[in-house]
């Protein structure tokens, strides 16, 4: 296996986007990336991006963000239709192969200019369960509901959930929802949105994008001070049938992050994709994590969910506060899919 390490990040979220096209978002996050470590587009042997066309309304639509990139012929590129962590994996699998010795990885998303919670729908089983026009939300909410009726986790578990995100996010350039005073008290008093969903307790919507860079082996060591090392990485997916699952559980995450082997040693933080306070419990314990573990330092996916994005952001925050030695070992978590379908876990170490 070669070593691979996240070199270089950048990202860039907020509420709405007005005004400015993907192409436009992109073009100085993909610049800052390169410029941190002295490489043009040429020099990228690999480039690899995550979005999604229903959300943009257009078919191919990546093919527009080419433009921001600057592709230099010869090119090696690839698209995924989904979150920009699952375009780091493939790009990372690239890298092992020794087709490329760099890559950038980068995913975006504008959600603003229509109704996130209708498109996400549109994702469900088209014969049983997309007839009945669910939203995303309602959706989640009977994951919700199921995990409390279990005794598993309480509605006071999921408030203290939402108080943490928003308390981790104050300072945070990126974060769309924070809060210094929040209280446990003040979201219990929030009136629900779908029962047992509290606004609270349902990821910010947000419009952003984010870039990475990779690089293998002496290359990472003499492009960034700090590399942070991919030391496993894994995905895995659960039926998409939504009863024949237990949805309070999440056996996909618990395969990830064996296979990532995050328990293999202590980690320092984890940036979790969770876009409900119920999934962000959920994944706590599918993944075996410490009670006492930092969860989401940045505020995580509640404090600002750019679709198609905000699971390549987790890795980010996660190799930027390592690059920053504010961490040796860390966790970073994306998912796909309705509650919590696909899971991926990338285990990040400094030197």
């Amino acid at each position: 296996m070669r070593d691979v390490a996240v070199v270089a990040t950048a990202q860039h979220q907020v509420a709405a986007l007005t005004g400015t096209t993907e192409v436009q978002l992109m073009v100085p996050l993909l610049n800052a990336v390169r410029d941190a470590i002295g490489l043009t587009q040429a020099d990228i042997g690999f480039t690899c991006s995550g979005s999604s066309d229903f959300l943009a309304g257009q078919a191919f639509s990546f093919v527009h963000t080419l433009d921001a990139v600057g592709s230099v012929p010869p090119i090696s590129e690839s698209h995924v239709e989904m979150d920009g962590a699952f375009a780091l994996y493939e790009a990372w699998v690239k890298i092992q192969t020794g087709a490329a010795d760099t890559a950038l990885v980068y995913g975006y998303g504008k959600s603003s200019p229509g109704s996130l919670r209708d498109v996400l729908a549109l994702q469900l089983d088209p014969y049983y369960v997309a007839p009945l026009w669910p939203t995303a939300d309602a959706v989640a909410a009977l994951q919700a509901r199921l995990l409390l009726e279990s005794g598993v986790s309480g509605a006071g578990e999921l408030a203290e959930i939402a108080v943490r995100s928003m308390r981790h996010a104050v300072g945070s350039p990126h974060a769309v929802r924070s809060s210094a005073d929040v209280t446990v008290a003040d979201v219990l008093a929030e009136a629900p949105v779908a029962d047992p969903l509290r606004p609270s307790d349902i990821a910010a919507e947000a419009d952003g994008g984010c870039a990475v860079v990779l690089a293998a082996g002496d290359l990472a060591r003499g492009l960034c001070e700090r590399p942070a090392w991919i030391r496993g990485i894994d995905h895995r997916i659960d039926a998409h049938g939504l009863g024949v699952r237990d949805l309070t559980r999440s056996p996909s995450a618990a395969a990830a992050a064996v296979g990532a082997g995050a328990g293999d040693d202590r980690l320092d933080f984890a940036e979790l994709h969770g876009l409900y306070t119920s999934q962000e419990a959920i994944l706590v314990r599918e993944l075996d994590l410490d009670d006492d573990l930092l969860v989401n330092p940045s505020g995580g996916a509640l404090a600002g969910n750019t679709t198609m994005a905000a699971g390549l952001m987790r890795i980010a925050e996660a190799a930027a506060r390592i690059s920053a030695g504010e961490g040796d070992r860390a966790l970073a978590h994306a998912t796909s899919g309705p509650c919590l379908q696909q899971n991926l876990v990338c285990v990040l170490e400094g030197e």
